[in-house]
C-alpha cells in the first residue's frame, strides 16, 4: 500500500523525481505537495504524519509523474515568481528566468523620471511589468508577435496594478510602434538554431520555439534590434538587451554598427555578462 502520510509521500516523490533526473527533487515534490493538497510548508512541517485524502493524492500524483517528463514546475502550477512578484506562465510564454532580473536591477538604475519604456517581445511581461511596478512613474508600451502572449502579459499586469499605464501592441520588434521612449528594453530570442536540441528538456520540450531561437548563430533579433533603436531614443535614452553566455563582444559588434559605442556589461549570479545597457548615439536622428 503506498504511503499516505505528507513526509511519507514527500520521500516516495522526492526520491522518483530524483531518480528521473530533476534538478532539485525535495524541492519539486514539496511544491506540487502543496498544490495537491492546499497544505503549507508550516502544515507539513508541524504535521509529518497527516493523513492525506486519497483524492489528494491522487492529484499529487498526477502532477509527480508531469514533472517526472520534465515539465518544469512552473508550467505544471502555471505561474512562476519574478522578482518577487508572480506571474502567470503559459505554453506562449517563456518561463521567466531569474538571469533575466539582471536586466531589471540595469534598467531601474538608468530609468529617469516619468520613464517612456519599450519592451520588444514581452512574452509574459515580466520585464516591464515589474518595472512599472517599481516605479509608479513610468508610461511603457510593449510589442508581442503572439497574440497569446499579449493576453497572458495583459493578465499579469492587471494582476500588478500596472495595466493603466501600459500599452500592448501585436507585432514584430518595431513594427507597430511610432513613438520615441527615454528606454527600450528587450529579452529576445538568442539559442542558436542548431543549440536547441541540445538544451534541457526542461526548456526544450516546454518553452515555444518562437522565444528560444535567434537563428542559425543566435543573434539575429540583435540585428533587427539594433538598427531601428536609436530612433526610436529620446536623447541620454538607453537600450538594454538580455544576451547568451559569451554573446557579449558579438552583440555589442552588433550595436556598434548602428552608432552605439557606449555599453555597460552586467552580470549575472554566475558570473556571465548578462544584459548589455548602449546609449543612444549622439547627434542619432530622432523620428
Amino acid at each position: 500500500m503506498p504511503p499516505d502520510g505528507a513526509r511519507a509521500l514527500l520521500a516516495e516523490a522526492a526520491q522518483r523525481l530524483k531518480e528521473a533526473g530533476c534538478g532539485t527533487p525535495d524541492l519539486d515534490a514539496r511544491l506540487l505537495f502543496q498544490a495537491a493538497t492546499g497544505l503549507s510548508r508550516e502544515d507539513i512541517i508541524l504535521d509529518p504524519g497527516r493523513r492525506i485524502p486519497a483524492g489528494d493524492i491522487g492529484h499529487f500524483e498526477a502532477l509527480v509523474m508531469r514533472r517526472m517528463e520534465r515539465e518544469p514546475v512552473s508550467r505544471i502550477l502555471g505561474e512562476r515568481e519574478f522578482y518577487g512578484r508572480p506571474f502567470r506562465i503559459t505554453p506562449a510564454t517563456l518561463d521567466p528566468r531569474p538571469d533575466t532580473e539582471t536586466l531589471v536591477e540595469a534598467a531601474l538604475a538608468l530609468m529617469p523620471q516619468g520613464a517612456r519604456l519599450l519592451d520588444l517581445g514581452t512574452g509574459t511581461g515580466a520585464i516591464v511589468v515589474t518595472l512599472l511596478a517599481e516605479r509608479p512613474d513610468a508610461t511603457a508600451v510593449a510589442t508581442d508577435l503572439s497574440q497569446e502572449a499579449l493576453a497572458v502579459a495583459r493578465e499579469n499586469a492587471e494582476r500588478a496594478g500596472v495595466a493603466q499605464r501600459l500599452c500592448l501592441m501585436h507585432g514584430s520588434w518595431f513594427a507597430p510602434v511610432t513613438a520615441v521612449f527615454d528606454m527600450i528594453v528587450s529579452n529576445p530570442p538568442y539559442i542558436p538554431k542548431a543549440d536547441i536540441e541540445g538544451l534541457s528538456p526542461d526548456v526544450r520540450n516546454f518553452d515555444p520555439g518562437l522565444a528560444l531561437s535567434g537563428g542559425d548563430d543566435g543573434l539575429d533579433p540583435y540585428r533587427a534590434i539594433a538598427p531601428r533603436a536609436a530612433s526610436h531614443l529620446a536623447a541620454e535614452g538607453h537600450v538594454l538587451v538580455e544576451i547568451g553566455a559569451g554573446q557579449a563582444e558579438q552583440v555589442e559588434a552588433i550595436f556598434a554598427a548602428s552608432g552605439f559605442s557606449k555599453v555597460e556589461r552586467h552580470k549575472d549570479l554566475g558570473g556571465h555578462v548578462r544584459c548589455l545597457a548602449f546609449r543612444r548615439p549622439s547627434g542619432a536622428p530622432e523620428k
